[in-house]
């Protein structure tokens, strides 16, 4: 059996717990990074921070909407997806957005009026759900009965 013996002086006491508290911090900053982005990068921020930011965001893609929102909307994205939202979640992947990486997340959903959709009807409505300041899905949608749900840019 071996027995080790250290003298260690007030000042070397308070230096090493103060070096373990800082490599403690250390760890579980890195551990809370990771597992918040889920060890993959970060989707680019769209820096949109409200509903005249997603306007214009959505005039970017080629869609005039009225400047006010019919709806602006916080929501929890589901942690899994089946049934009609899983066929949601395929929709925003086709488009880019990374929707099914935000699951339990909260998010925030606007909903315009589009004014310039091609079938001229008059009740179509363009969704976008940020998270943060990051774009994680969209839709274009018309909410008649017999209604349609398209990608932002055009996918079905």
């Amino acid at each position: 059996m071996f027995v080790f013996t250290a003298k260690l002086n007030r000042k070397s006491a308070v230096a090493a717990v103060v070096v373990a508290a800082l490599l403690l911090i250390a760890v579980i900053l890195l551990v809370s990074l990771h597992s918040i982005g889920g060890g993959k990068p970060a989707p680019e921020k769209t820096g949109i921070t409200d509903a005249s930011d997603a306007a214009r965001y959505l005039a970017g893609l080629g869609w005039q909407v009225e400047p006010q929102p019919l709806e602006v909307r916080d929501l929890v994205i589901p942690r899994s997806f089946s049934g009609v939202y899983a066929d949601y979640a395929a929709l925003q992947t086709k488009q880019g957005y990374p929707l099914t990486e935000y699951g339990g997340m909260e998010a925030r959903r606007y909903s315009f009026k589009v004014l310039n959709h091609p079938s001229g009807a008059d009740s179509i409505v363009a969704d976008l759900v940020v998270c943060g300041q990051t774009v994680i899905a969209g839709d274009i949608q018309s909410t008649a009965l017999d209604g349609f749900m398209t990608g932002l840019k055009g996918e079905t």
